[in-house]
């Protein structure tokens, strides 16, 4: 399990209800990106990227395969340093930043294959993520353990795993390690979600109830969500905002409508006849 990587709902309303307006944001986002480039052997995967997260906001980030997506994330989560532009978190610019120091500035990661402890208990998993934090590994270990009890058991709480506390993580059926794996980025208190194909290998149904939780909980812990998605039911259910790339290049972004109805991403990735289900 790689913390130091920054690492079914009541009910899926549709994705206006409850959405983070123009409004009501603040003027200072979480996450600002501007002009992002990075190549590699003289391939340009990313070229000019700029997007902003604002704190409650779902922002999804698509594209084909190829597009620069994972490059972008690499990028802004400091696993690849750019070659030009600026990350900025919180007004303050992180560019180039590791990923230990950037999850010590509040930033946290899920990956697209979930990754967690299974030779732990489901709640053992929280219970270190929660010593990580705390900078308490160093402690007798199973006095520093028990005493993240409480605050273990409510991240279970919040992502409806408290049932299954003590049962082994290795037994977990894979929604259930997807809700840990995202509990236990949660125990970094970030303001800043980066997910990486979060619904990757569930059932539709999973899916949305996945997505509806995060939502949720961007909503409640005021913390912006940048999410890559390769399921249009999620992205179009689910998101405030969309990023459209392709090519390494953005060319279209607005509103789930918004982007819906854009001649340049129906052409380049959604399709002309495209069809989305969404709750």
């Amino acid at each position: 399990m790689k913390i130091t990587a920054a690492t079914a709902g009541p009910g899926m309303p549709g994705p206006l209800q409850g959405s983070v307006s123009s409004g009501t944001r603040s003027s200072q986002p979480v996450l600002a990106v501007q002009g992002l480039h990075k190549a590699f052997a003289g391939v340009k995967a990313v070229q000019g990227l700029s997007l902003e997260v604002h704190a409650g906001e779902m922002l999804a980030l698509i594209g084909p395969n190829g597009a620069g997506k994972s490059t972008s994330f690499n990028c802004i989560n400091g696993q690849l340093k750019p070659d030009s532009g600026s990350v900025c978190l919180g007004g303050q610019d992180v560019t180039g930043r590791a990923p230990r120091a950037l999850w010590r500035a509040g930033v946290a990661r899920t990956f697209q294959v979930a990754s967690i402890w299974s030779s732990f208990t489901v709640i053992g998993n929280l219970q270190m993520a929660l010593l990580v934090r705390a900078g308490q590994t160093l402690r007798p270990f199973g006095r520093a353990i028990a005493a993240q009890r409480d605050a273990a058991m409510a991240l279970l709480d919040a992502v409806g795993l408290q049932t299954l506390a003590e049962e082994p993580a290795s037994t977990l059926a894979y929604g259930d390690i997807k809700r840990l794996e995202l509990a236990v980025a949660l125990a970094n208190q970030p303001r800043l979600l980066l997910m990486d194909e979060p619904t990757a290998g569930m059932a539709p149904a999973e899916r949305g109830a996945m997505m509806a939780l995060v939502r949720d909980l961007a909503r409640s812990r005021t913390m912006g969500v940048l999410f890559t998605e390769h399921s249009m039911d999620v992205v179009f259910g689910h998101a405030d905002r969309i990023v459209v790339m392709a090519q390494g290049q953005v060319i279209a972004q607005g509103t789930p409508d918004e982007v819906r109805d854009d001649p340049a991403a129906r052409a380049a990735y959604l399709g002309e006849s495209m069809s989305i289900d969404t709750p």
